[in-house]
């Protein structure tokens, strides 16, 4: 990841900074399924003897242990790893037996890009170690367009080596372009639309109500029915699943969650619901002070979380005090299930707060995380100060 910090300085205090300095991985926000996203670009590896490959192996594991207790992504772009700085089959080796069963098991998906023979071959070699639910997991991918399908675009970082790669490969195609990059126009969003238009348009189009009706209906079922469930927010739901429900809100049709029996499915959907959002939940100007938190002395953070709150328009206000209150009361049940106001802070800082160029890089993760565990925690102090005249609350 990233080891700038929100000035562009250069953290040098990172335990893996002689690695993590390159940017080889990054974490972002989450794929369109609730799940974290980790990106790996070969490209980014310098030379061989200009790397340590046992820190770079160190340092990957230092990184995922932030997330493998949640579902994951892994996407591996492979452009770029040449003979002068491909690792060596027994790094790779060892690499797999250090990534044992905790690591394996919430990886959903890993997607190769632009795989190689070399990639290939490697994979006939590890076949015998490779579990075959491991290898079903495996997707390769041959042009970034068809990672659309499964990834939110705008939250990939793709270096500029792969994106021009990717272009010769389109062009080389007969016929020029790879036909599924051609997007189609975006039509224009249904009355009933809820998922991927603004807080304003949803309360012009349901007689002025100020929390969203995805909201509302999402957080009232798990109000009754997922407080005590163990890792709520963490994990994800089937794929089919969740694109029927979006459908089903976007339509205006009635959805019942009971009939799903899973509990993850409103879990999913309430997030997926604030990721889409064209602009974040605490908007884009307050990006950067929030960013800032880190720098303000631990015993003044939770007035500073309340000064920024106050600048929030007060449409946004409501709907976030709504979402705060409900996740205040999930972390007050948190001996059973196991969502403390840190770990929710995990899962919901990137829904809530996002540049409006760029995604979200893992320097940026932690101040967001604290702004938003300060949030849950102290959310009576927080939101003390402003009592909007049609307040709602959970």
């Amino acid at each position: 990841g990233s080891t700038r910090d929100p000035t562009g300085n250069q953290d040098t205090s990172h335990p893996y900074y002689d690695v993590a300095r390159h940017g080889i991985l990054q974490v972002t926000g989450d794929d369109n399924y609730g799940r974290k996203l980790v990106i790996f670009s070969s490209c980014l590896m310098p030379p061989s003897h200009q790397l340590n490959h046992h820190h770079l192996l160190q340092y990957l594991m230092y990184t995922l242990d932030q997330y493998v207790e949640s579902d994951y992504t892994v996407v591996y772009f492979h452009h770029g790893l040449r003979s002068c700085n491909k690792p060596s089959l027994h790094w790779l080796r060892n690499a797999y037996r250090e990534f044992d069963r905790k690591y394996k098991k919430n990886l959903k998906a890993l997607y190769v890009v632009h795989p190689t023979n070399f990639i290939r071959i490697i994979w006939n070699i590890f076949q015998p170690l490779i579990s075959h639910k491991f290898g079903k997991k495996l997707t390769y991918v041959n042009y970034l367009s068809e990672l659309r399908d499964h990834l939110s675009w705008d939250q990939l970082i793709i270096p500029p080596d792969v994106l021009r790669h990717d272009e010769r490969l389109q062009a080389a195609q007969k016929g020029g372009l790879h036909p599924s990059s051609k997007t189609p126009p975006p039509r224009p969003p249904l009355p009933t639309q809820q998922f991927g238009v603004s807080l304003q348009y949803i309360a012009e189009k349901n007689q002025g109500v100020m929390i969203p009706p995805v909201m509302s209906q999402t957080v009232a079922y798990l109000k009754d029915n997922g407080l005590q469930t163990e890792g709520i927010f963490r994990r994800s739901a089937r794929v089919q699943l969740i694109k029927d429900v979006q459908k089903l809100y976007n339509q205006g049709k009635p959805v019942m969650f009971e009939q799903y029996g899973d509990i993850h499915v409103p879990a999913v959907i309430l997030k997926t619901f604030l990721r889409e959002l064209p602009e974040p939940l605490l908007t884009f100007p307050l990006y950067h002070q929030i960013q800032d938190v880190v720098r303000v002395e631990s015993s003044l953070r939770v007035t500073t979380c309340k000064h920024i709150l106050e600048r929030l328009p007060e449409h946004n206000y409501m709907v976030l005090k709504y979402l705060l209150c409900f996740l205040n009361m999930v972390s007050q049940q948190s001996i059973i299930n196991k969502m403390s106001p840190s770990n929710l802070a995990c899962v919901f800082g990137v829904n809530l707060s996002w540049p409006s160029q760029g995604s979200v890089s893992l320097t940026s993760l932690t101040p967001l995380n604290i702004f938003t565990e300060i949030l849950i925690e102290h959310y009576h102090t927080v939101f003390s100060s402003r009592c909007p005249q049609a307040e709602v609350l959970p």
